[in-house]
């Protein structure tokens, strides 16, 4: 988050226009893996934003290897996500207008790592059984993960 980071040196917490890559883990068959977030305590997909001349699959890759240490082998696009609904506001005050671009996933490799400055814990979970303090944006990812999936 390098790019961002120096940008909010200059703007502060203004809006930010920010491209961001993710990912749903899961088994095809309606299992997900969700992350606990450290910054605002909700669970959520894996993912972050993507850095200057960075490939959009490569920031997604990236990300999950940082925040959880797993490595993607296969991936598909499901959604682009925008507008006002993706507007942001953090704990710390700084605000973004997100463009997540978000992907499924069913094979991956690695044991399970977590980035310790931002993740948590990471568990298992299906349409049933969701927690409650689930972000926003998740949920809306995961409504339309479920949907391709045919499941109701």
């Amino acid at each position: 988050m390098g790019y961002i980071m120096d940008l909010r040196k200059v703007v502060g917490h203004r809006t930010l226009l920010m491209p961001c890559a993710g990912a749903i883990i899961g088994d095809g068959k309606g299992n997900i893996l969700l992350q606990l977030r450290k910054d605002d305590n909700t669970w959520a997909t894996h993912g972050g934003s993507i850095e200057i001349d960075e490939r959009v699959e490569d920031a997604m890759i990236r990300e999950i290897k940082e925040e959880i240490g797993l490595r993607v082998l296969e991936y598909k696009l499901l959604n682009i996500y925008s507008g006002p609904d993706n507007h942001n506001i953090y704990p710390n005050g700084d605000e973004v207008s997100c463009i997540d671009i978000v992907y499924y996933c069913h094979r991956f490799e690695g044991e399970i790592v977590l980035q310790e400055d931002e993740v948590l814990d990471v568990q298992w979970f299906n349409k049933d059984n969701l927690p409650c303090n689930i972000g926003r944006n998740t949920r809306r990812w995961l409504d339309d993960y479920f949907d391709m999936l045919g499941i109701i």
